[in-house]
């Protein structure tokens, strides 16, 4: 009972229950929404069957960290954090579309580059590019919310003539993007970090303002290498060692699994699981300044229900 993999509470003024790849989100009355972090991992938008140890707490502290480093530039949808994986906010009517911004040409963006493409929605990329090289200035390659299945990359063109945003509303959110990620660079840099790529994610609120939402600057979200040693690394052609999700999906991949039809996914060792757990605890660690501290709670569940319904009572 110390891994959160499913929730199934019914809470005070609950109104609905949404579970996506990573989180469980419960709608309370009044608009609020209370979002909990599983120890659950996707990859190529298909939930493992196993747990990692503490990483639903480890994306809830880190995100907590970054959107309160982030409010000089655009309000956020957060109001309160009544437990380690819990986040409670506005709800927002969410844009369906994620603003994935890259500085280097690495994960997705790499295996198009090499797929032989010199365009990746919409944003054309020169030739003679090499694995994990940063790109001249930072680009962004946006990619539809999908609901169920995949995520697809979509252009701003495209994003403009389906009228998923006005060209407004687009370039408004173009810019956030772009501040933030350098507000995250900033502060990976500060760590001995590089922020390589990440995504934001935005909605409005009823009376259309602007707002920041779900998680940013984890790992999860984003992809991280260490400063030392990347220069280094990008000459000899070897992947600069990192800290994100990206490890596992390349393990699936090596392991002949990418989410495809008819493949077949790997057994996922308990080193692998351990190994993928040490990496997110490692970047709390180094992107806090903190040491990251488990729950000690034996049901964690039980633990996690009670803060908030104590919370909701207040």
């Amino acid at each position: 009972m110390k891994n959160i993999y499913k929730t199934d509470f019914n809470f005070p003024g609950q109104i609905s229950k949404y579970e996506g790849k990573v989180r469980d989100v419960y709608t309370i009355e009044d608009n609020i929404l209370i979002v909990i972090a599983s120890d659950r991992i996707s990859a190529f938008d298909i939930v493992m069957p196993e747990p990692i140890p503490n990483k639903g707490q480890v994306l809830n502290q880190i995100s907590l960290k970054m959107l309160k480093s982030s409010e000089d530039i655009i309000d956020n949808w957060l109001i309160s954090s009544p437990d380690p994986n819990v986040s409670i906010g506005r709800k927002l009517n969410p844009i369906k579309i994620e603003m994935v911004i890259r500085g280097y040409l690495s994960g997705h963006s790499e295996r198009v580059y090499k797929s032989g493409k010199r365009s990746i929605c919409g944003v054309k990329l020169e030739n003679g590019l090499v694995s994990n090289q940063k790109f001249n200035k930072p680009i962004i390659t946006p990619s539809t919310k999908a609901d169920f299945g995949h995520d697809e990359d979509i252009s701003k063109a495209d994003i403009i003539d389906q009228r998923i945003l006005s060209t407004d509303q687009y370039e408004e959110i173009e810019h956030i993007t772009h501040q933030l990620f350098e507000r995250g660079t900033e502060i990976a840099k500060k760590k001995g970090l590089i922020l390589v790529d990440t995504k934001y994610e935005f909605g409005y609120d009823n009376n259309n303002k602007l707002y920041l939402i779900d998680e940013i600057h984890t790992p999860d979200s984003s992809r991280y290498f260490y400063v030392d040693g990347y220069e280094e690394s990008v000459q000899n052609g070897i992947p600069p060692k990192q800290l994100s999700k990206e490890f596992f999906r390349q393990w699936l991949i090596n392991h002949n699994f990418q989410g495809k039809e008819n493949q077949t996914l790997p057994n996922i060792s308990r080193e692998i699981i351990n190994d993928v757990s040490n990496r997110y605890i490692e970047l709390y660690n180094l992107i806090t300044g903190n040491n990251f501290e488990p729950r000690k709670s034996n049901n964690v569940l039980k633990e996690l229900e009670s803060n908030i319904i104590e919370h909701l009572s207040i």
